[in-house]
């Protein structure tokens, strides 16, 4: 989980303790540096890639792109998604481990809740990659790989106010505001990176939030379920907005975008400015329609990408490339990272955003 210390980062600070966890600052210079690599390991050798559940358009296509690279690159890959939940992923750790893998990649469900499997990959002489999401409380996680994901929420909270203020050009707005999963160590680093911009706003009265449910755990939605999010969608809507228009909905992913405007439109009520995360092809379609209002282009093609670029560097001993060495603290050591800046997509570029992709580029023409 992303930590920061210097100034409008608090929020950030703030939530964060909540998981026992420590602030630190953060060094933004935009260049890179290098930290050491392992011990160079056979070019056909083993490699673990542990996937939370599918939940996303993103992970089901990380499972083949991960499968492909690795094999392409030749190496044996062993990539593995735990949709029984935490104690099948931890299984599926331990197997890898017994089965020799040099690295493992690990994209958590509960990054808290995989300690001893993570101990027993160190105690085997493997590399851990922690994919997307942070390894939590443990000195086992070399490495950490992902999105920059507390600019995520910060370029969602900037669109959500944007896109109302599009419609109607002075506020105060009514806004709703929504979560990820409680479990996923990055759904609070989305919201507060959000909660930096909006706060600020909520504070001096230019946004209302008429349910009063303004903190994480209020806002939280279990197991990223779109049912969950419509569900409350629905409560927020029959409770506070008889008569009040809704504005605003803060989204954290596009599954849920899409769960709240369902709801939304079932109410009969104008649709308000929703945003999203993950550029799912339904959400990309809906931007186009005019009814989503943004989404975020994190290209999973790249993130996994630069995933095995590691396993190679790994592999031939060679020092990985670092970006961040002082932003990612998981409660007991700060965790190397290699952050790729997300984009924001609205419909003024949703047309250019997407020209490289073999799925969405066709859409947006």
């Amino acid at each position: 989980m992303r930590m920061f210390g210097k100034a409008g980062k608090a929020a950030a600070v703030a939530a964060i303790a909540a998981l026992a966890l420590t602030a630190c600052g953060r060094t933004d210079s935009g260049s890179s540096t290098s930290t050491a690599g392992g011990e160079a390991f056979p070019k056909d050798s083993l490699i673990g890639v542990a996937l939370p559940q599918k939940t996303s358009e993103n992970w089901v296509l990380a499972e083949k792109l991960f499968n492909d690279g690795l094999t392409g690159a030749g190496f044996k890959a062993d990539v593995q998604f735990a949709n029984g939940g935490v104690s099948e992923q931890q299984n599926q750790i331990s197997a890898m481990v017994t089965k020799g893998a040099k690295v493992i990649i690990v994209g958590a469900i509960d990054g808290a809740q995989l300690g001893t499997q993570l101990q027993q990959a160190k105690d085997s002489g493997a590399t851990v990659i922690a994919y997307d999401r942070l390894l939590l409380n443990t000195e086992n996680v070399d490495y950490y790989v992902a999105y920059d994901n507390f600019k995520v929420g910060v370029l969602q909270g900037e669109a959500l106010l944007d896109g109302m203020k599009a419609k109607k050009a002075s506020g105060p707005y009514n806004v709703e505001l929504f979560a990820g999963s409680p479990d996923d160590a990055n759904a609070k680093v989305f919201f507060d990176g959000a909660m930096s911009v909006l706060k600020p706003k909520i504070d001096d009265g230019t946004l209302k939030v008429l349910s009063g449910q303004t903190t994480f755990e209020q806002a939280v939605t279990q197991g990223w379920k779109a049912e969950n999010a419509q569900r409350r969608a629905d409560t927020l809507l029959t409770g506070s907005y008889g008569t009040a228009s809704l504005d605003g909905v803060l989204s954290p992913n596009d599954t849920l975008a899409r769960a709240v405007l369902t709801s939304v439109k079932a109410a009969g009520k104008p649709l308000p400015v929703v945003t999203g995360q993950d550029s799912e092809v339904e959400s990309v379609k809906s931007i186009i329609a005019g009814e989503q209002y943004s989404t975020i282009n994190k290209d999973t093609r790249k993130l996994v990408e630069h995933a095995i670029t590691m396993v190679k560097d790994l592999q031939a001993g060679k020092e990985l490339e670092i970006n961040d060495k002082e932003s990612y603290k998981n409660g007991v050591k700060t965790v190397p990272a290699f952050l790729l800046p997300p984009q924001i997509v609205t419909a003024e570029n949703v047309k250019t955003a997407y020209v490289d992709d073999p799925v969405l580029g066709p859409i947006t023409k």
